[in-house]
């Protein structure tokens, strides 16, 4: 029987007086893997924080890997407890990374919880772990490279291998594709989609504003719209043209080819 991995009942997130989620409810199982998709503003990045223990619920009841979020129990060591088993590849962790950290530096450092090598130690197995994970996401070659000389298709790889180096049971991406052109988009998205194939991997979760950036192998979907969720389930359940259209605001025609979605606008007659 398959865990429950994140279960958020009718949960809230307010700031500075505004509602950034509302009512969300989501269940996440050890067997699925999920895509989150939606406009700008939609309360995408907010939810993966919230999954990830940066952020915790206004209201509602929120677990994550067994821990309950809205518990007034949990301290801060609990929390940190809890982000060390959940990895996260973002442009908001990329932008805290300093320009001169050499990339295998900054794999090795994830598994220490810091963005920037000082007196730590690595040993051989430390080495050899970071070698591995990027060679998976195809860049091994750039382990002496400082991060801020990489373009923006290395940076995003570099980041996922730093977010395994810790061996989480969550991985979330946030926007992995984005800034990319189509060869170094495409190259990701096979890169993901072997995660999702490879029984070690962690359970993914993946946020994204188009379901062409969706890889092959993701099983569910869900749509948010303004902090909220409009629909969520099987993706192919989910990605239809009236959940779409609703999603985005504009009449969508949506189709699949083979593993993977595309959508586009009805054409004005």
């Amino acid at each position: 029987m398959s865990a429950q991995v994140v279960s958020l009942r009718d949960v809230g997130v307010d700031r500075d007086q505004s509602m950034l989620l509302r009512d969300v409810s989501w269940t996440v199982h050890d067997d699925e893997t999920w895509v989150v998709l939606g406009p700008n503003g939609a309360g995408k990045t907010t939810l993966l924080q919230l999954v990830s223990g940066l952020v915790r619920p206004t209201r509602g009841r929120a677990d994550v890997l067994g821990e309950p979020l809205d518990s007034a129990d949990l301290d801060e060591s609990d929390l940190a407890e809890l982000r060390s088993r959940v990895g996260i590849a973002s442009a908001a962790v990329a932008d805290q990374v300093p320009r001169k950290e050499k990339v295998i530096d900054l794999v090795m450092t994830a598994g220490y919880g810091t963005l920037g090598r000082s007196s730590e130690e690595f040993d051989s197995f430390d080495v050899a772990r970071a070698v591995e994970l990027l060679d998976v996401v195809g860049s091994a070659h750039l382990i002496r490279r400082r991060f801020g000389t990489l373009s923006e298709g290395e940076r995003k790889r570099v980041q996922i291998a730093r977010a395994l180096m810790a061996d989480p049971e969550l991985l979330l991406l946030d926007e992995p594709a984005a800034g990319l052109d189509l060869g170094g988009r495409e190259d990701l998205l096979t890169r993901i989609a072997a995660l999702v194939r490879d029984p070690r991997s962690p359970v993914l979760v993946m946020v994204t504003h188009h379901v062409e950036e969706v890889p092959d192998g993701f099983t569910h979907a869900l749509l948010m719209r303004a902090g909220s969720v409009l629909a969520a389930g099987e993706i192919t359940e989910v990605f239809t043209e009236r959940n779409l259209s609703r999603c985005f605001g504009v009449p969508l025609m949506v189709e699949r080819r083979g593993a993977r979605w595309m959508a586009r606008a009805v054409p004005v007659r």
